[in-house]
């Protein structure tokens, strides 16, 4: 296959597995930017825009089947938020950004395996003060890397138990999308640069994220589509880690 059309076809594929359990797939997208040899300067931003479109996406999706609670957004929301608009506006040495970034994927291959292997539980309510706390700690970190910070955010509400699974992806997905319009808007006052492929990437997202968001907010056991991200992030980790 033509290399740019694999770089396309790559993206539909991360928006559409990431979409299918409510993420908008930035860490993904910084994978395949990374594997294509993409500028840094231009992968967080080029990487939050697509996320707000895909999260957008499975938010709707989520939310219209009813599976969002709004009292386990908002307290997140409120530390994010901020915190990630300042996390925008801090720039990241190179090579430091390529070792947070692998560390971050083997974080969200780690959060699919154990997603697939958790049973449900009773949920507990949620406690506010912890929360806005730990929204504004992954807002921070994220606007510094550009991702919407779904992939530390899941894990945590389903650690806590603080709601299930189909919960947490409608959750996710909102704080995804202000997350990463907060990022954005922290780099739009230090100087915004997009990767001028971005009309096709946006294009290829999208159609990744409707089809993605439409059926994981509508089915049940799509196991084998989280094992096959998984690899995809583990390759990338470890190239960003150790090359």
């Amino acid at each position: 296959m033509d290399p740019i059309l694999l770089f396309y076809f790559t993206l539909l594929a991360v928006a559409f597995f990431y979409a299918s359990v409510g993420h908008g797939g930035a860490s993904g997208y910084l994978a395949v930017m990374a594997l294509f040899g993409l500028a840094p300067e231009v992968m967080r931003p080029s990487a939050l825009v697509l996320n707000v479109i895909v999260a957008s996406l499975a938010f709707y999706q989520y939310w219209h089947r009813g599976y969002f609670r709004m009292n386990i957004f908002l307290p997140f929301a409120l530390g994010s938020v901020p915190a990630s608009f300042i996390g925008g506006t801090i720039d990241v040495d190179p090579l430091a950004y390529k070792r947070i970034l692998g560390v971050l994927l083997v974080i969200a291959v780690v959060r699919m395996l154990w997603q697939i292997r958790q049973k449900d539980r009773e949920i507990r309510k949620i406690e506010w003060g912890w929360a806005i706390l730990a929204g504004a700690g992954i807002g921070l970190f994220s606007g510094m890397i550009g991702i919407g910070g779904g992939i530390i955010l899941s894990p945590l509400i389903l650690l806590l138990h603080w709601a299930d699974m189909k919960e947490t992806a409608a959750v996710s997905a909102l704080f995804i999308l202000v997350n990463s319009l907060a990022g954005l808007g922290g780099m739009i006052t230090d100087g915004l640069a997009l990767d001028p492929r971005m009309p096709l990437m946006i294009l290829a997202a999208f159609a990744g994220g409707i089809a993605g968001s439409y059926l994981g907010a509508r089915w049940m056991g799509q196991n084998w589509l989280r094992y096959f991200l998984a690899s995809v992030l583990l390759i990338a980790a470890v190239k960003l880690i150790l090359i």
